[in-house]
């Protein structure tokens, strides 16, 4: 995974830009840019990073993201595999903070779409009928030109306001501390971790890797992600046991090995302090919901 770095996305003359992906996987790059973006998965599943925050993502997964704000949807392994013939496919929007100029910050009728916008420096996940009208705009937005789009845009922003959908991602204090002039340690961790964490990994090896010495790459982590690199590694490991237990029909120590955990009660343990439930009872829990 390369640096995170900033990167333009609106042509010069043009308000915002509203893209459809299709491709084997999403962009692999953590990264940040001085654009809003409004992104949509249509198909694919994986992990997403949003400043601090990690959570799976699949299909109907909508984020609204401030300027400068870290993120990453990271595809689950499988999708790196052409053999699986899989592929992704979503909609984003790109617009800058102030495309409508810097009055919709100081006139009354802007105020809500106003607050929206400040709100979006912490990333929002927008979920229930929200979610669902939002996608139906933005796949309609594909067609639009002109002064439709921009109205259609409007619509869009105007529906996250005062929505019960739309909840903050990131810890209220998190400040994006990467430098566009500085090597991207945090997208080489990520990767690193993504692709082996079904293995035994060493805190020396990942501090080797980012060129640091232990202590140091200790702090370093912490300071981005907000906790240790032990809890980081151990909520990638559960956050894919979740999907393991939603998914697929393995037994409880089945999917402890497949997660990188070696014992049982140590799983077991794991799984608890996150979730607040015992592997077995989060599968019956999500089956019985599922079946309703």
């Amino acid at each position: 995974m390369k640096k995170a770095f900033q990167k333009s996305r609106i042509p010069e003359g043009k308000a915002f830009v509203i893209r459809e992906l299709i491709a084997p996987c999403f962009d692999v790059n953590w990264h940040f840019h001085s654009e809003c973006q409004l992104f949509l998965v249509l198909k694919g599943r994986g992990t997403r990073f949003i400043g601090d925050h990690m959570q799976p993502f699949k299909e109907g997964d909508m984020v609204f993201t401030g300027p400068n704000l870290p993120h990453l949807w990271r595809s689950d392994n499988t999708y790196f595999d052409s053999k699986n013939g899989l592929e992704t496919h979503g909609i984003v929007i790109y617009f800058p903070v102030n495309f409508l100029g810097e009055s919709v910050f100081l006139l009354e009728e802007f105020e809500g779409i106003a607050r929206i916008l400040k709100t979006s420096a912490r990333g929002l996940e927008i979920s229930g009928k929200t979610n669902l009208l939002i996608g139906k705009m933005m796949k309609e937005l594909i067609a639009l030109k002109g002064g439709e789009s921009i109205i259609q845009l409007l619509q869009i922003l105007n529906l996250m306001v005062d929505s019960p959908d739309c909840e903050p991602i990131t810890q209220a204090g998190y400040i994006n501390l990467n430098k566009e002039s500085e090597t991207d340690r945090m997208g080489q961790v990520y990767e690193y971790v993504l692709k082996n964490f079904k293995e035994k990994i060493m805190l020396e090896e990942v501090a080797e890797m980012a060129n640091l010495s232990v202590s140091a790459f200790s702090r370093y982590f912490k300071t981005r992600v907000n906790k240790s690199f032990s809890d980081f590694l151990s909520d990638v490991r559960i956050s894919h046991a979740c999907k393991l237990l939603h998914e697929e029909e393995m037994n409880i120590s089945e999917i402890s090995f497949e997660c990188g955990f070696f014992t049982l009660s140590n799983f077991n343990k794991q799984f608890k302090d996150r979730t607040g439930k015992t592997p077995l009872a989060f599968k019956k829990d999500y089956l019985a919901t599922f079946l309703k």
